[in-house]
């Protein structure tokens, strides 16, 4: 083995472009704003090609009294460290990954109770 230290000529990192915007030139209105409006684009509940099909299929329909109650309880489940949660309704029962606010799959009732449910970390109950 060698005991010299051999050094190699170190390499300049590339350049990244930066932007001397402000951030207050960036973003125009007040900090309640902003907030809400970021808030409200977190909080909206998205339905992959699957679930959206499945729904379809199956002839299940929820009510946007319903998403927003499932909406508030997902933000509930994410705050106590839930990633993947069953949301069991009156009518079916979603499979929903709380981290992206994502309707992975979904079943009717009926056809829920015969399943077994797998690598979901919490359940949510909306009457």
């Amino acid at each position: 083995m060698d005991p010299h230290i051999y050094s190699q000529k170190l390499r300049p990192l590339p350049q990244v472009p930066y932007s001397k915007k402000s951030i207050s030139q960036m973003r125009q209105g007040n900090f309640r704003d902003i907030l809400q409006t970021e808030i409200n684009s977190n909080k909206g509940i998205k339905l992959s090609k699957h679930a959206e099909k499945r729904l379809h299929e199956r002839g299940i329909s929820i009510d946007e009294d319903k998403w927003t109650v499932i909406q508030d309880k997902l933000i509930e489940a994410k705050s106590k460290g839930i990633n993947d949660s069953l949301v069991v309704l009156n009518n079916a029962a979603l499979i929903i990954n709380a981290k992206s606010n994502t309707v992975i799959t979904a079943l009717d009732r009926d056809e829920a109770s015969t399943q077994i449910f797998t690598n979901i970390n919490g359940t949510i109950l909306i009457d």
